[in-house]
């Protein structure tokens, strides 16, 4: 039986198309993983563009993670085969990545927040998601 391949211990980030830049500023960052995102082929296009927002969005679910919230405008030459710019988008995890964030979600009362969204190098679309606490006002001051 062989092992698991280890982690990269950093994401793979060839093009960055969207950052959360409040995200760093409005949580302390616990964990990070890098999750997969189902998206339809004019959202891809519309994002290799680099068009898409995660300013105001965050993950949520119980057997299923989602993405909400997020806006990946339409693509200009998708006509009919265009998408809806902030329909929720399915998170791919695995079953046991879901559970450990429900958990840490439910019991310690904190949020997934979407930190960027990329293409690696093989140009699959992927966002890195955190375990993050809401800071406080004082905190806040602090990281100023």
């Amino acid at each position: 039986m062989d092992m698991a391949r280890p982690k990269p211990p950093t994401f793979d980030k060839v093009k960055i198309v969207a950052e959360n830049r409040r995200a760093r500023f409005d949580y302390h960052i616990e964990d990070t993983l890098e999750a997969g995102i189902a998206l339809s082929g004019t959202e891809v296009k519309s994002l290799r563009f680099g068009e898409g927002s995660i300013a105001e969005s965050y993950a949520e679910g119980r057997r299923e993670a989602w993405l909400v919230n997020a806006n990946v405008p339409e693509f200009s030459h998708g006509n009919r085969f265009n998408h809806e710019p902030k329909r929720p988008r399915k998170l791919l995890l695995h079953a046991r990545e879901i559970d450990r964030l429900q958990g840490a979600v439910e019991r310690k009362g904190m949020t997934l927040v979407p930190l960027s969204v990329y293409f690696n190098s093989k140009g699959r679309a992927k966002i890195e998601l955190a375990l993050a606490r809401g800071k406080n006002d004082a905190d806040k001051r602090r990281t100023i």
